[in-house]
């Protein structure tokens, strides 16, 4: 017969399976949102739920204090009452976790997400992204600064850069230009303008 213990991390495998799979990621990487195992999780959860009523049930049919009782029924309850309770921390913690790495990729990467990492994120994702960045953008427009740029200050506003990957979409520039930005071309940019590109490897700065 099986232990509690066993039994408990053979009904957690899937939800342990998606936090380990977000933990084996390069830090500030993201994979696929995985949601056919997360569904998975969840449909689990709503199994436990199940038995979990029905052992009550039982007990009470039977006149026996689910409280107090200890007999198989209630160490079974117990066992889907804690299962329920893991498979939700796990994925409660994939969700943070995915969600935190999301919001700083405003930091790292600008307003605009590649195609590449975009298709990572779930529809949730996308729109946490978004209201993210429209939240950031009202405040700095209010409060006049640039949180986004480098916190030490440059000692030229302006740099010439290298554009290494053709850049069709997404270009916003401040002075309202609309430069071609075709790859192996020389730009001379605003740094606040360039540094966007810079950090998704868009673009590099020529030094000398």
């Amino acid at each position: 017969m099986c232990s509690p213990v066993k039994i408990l991390n053979m009904y957690g495998r899937k939800a342990c399976q998606l936090v380990k799979e977000f933990a084996s990621g390069e830090k500030g990487q993201l994979t696929p949102f995985n949601n056919d195992l997360f569904e998975q999780v969840v449909s689990e959860c709503s199994q436990h739920h199940l038995e979990l009523q029905s052992l009550i049930r039982k007990m009470q049919e039977e006149g026996l204090d689910v409280q107090t009782a200890r007999n198989a029924d209630h160490y079974g309850a117990l066992i889907h009452l804690f299962s329920i309770v893991r498979n939700k921390r796990c994925l409660t913690a994939y969700v943070y976790n995915r969600a935190e790495t999301v919001r700083n990729l405003l930091w790292k990467i600008g307003p605009v997400l590649p195609k590449e990492i975009e298709e990572k994120l779930n529809h949730w994702e996308e729109e946490y992204f978004k209201k993210h960045s429209a939240a950031l953008k009202s405040y700095m427009s209010k409060a006049l600064v640039d949180l986004t740029v480098d916190m030490v200050p440059p000692k030229d506003p302006y740099i010439q850069v290298r554009v290494l990957e053709d850049i069709r979409e997404g270009i916003v520039l401040s002075d309202d230009k609309n430069p071609n930005f075709a790859r192996h071309s020389m730009h001379f940019l605003k740094r606040t303008d360039a540094e966007k590109y810079i950090s998704r490897g868009l673009m590099e700065e020529l030094t000398g």
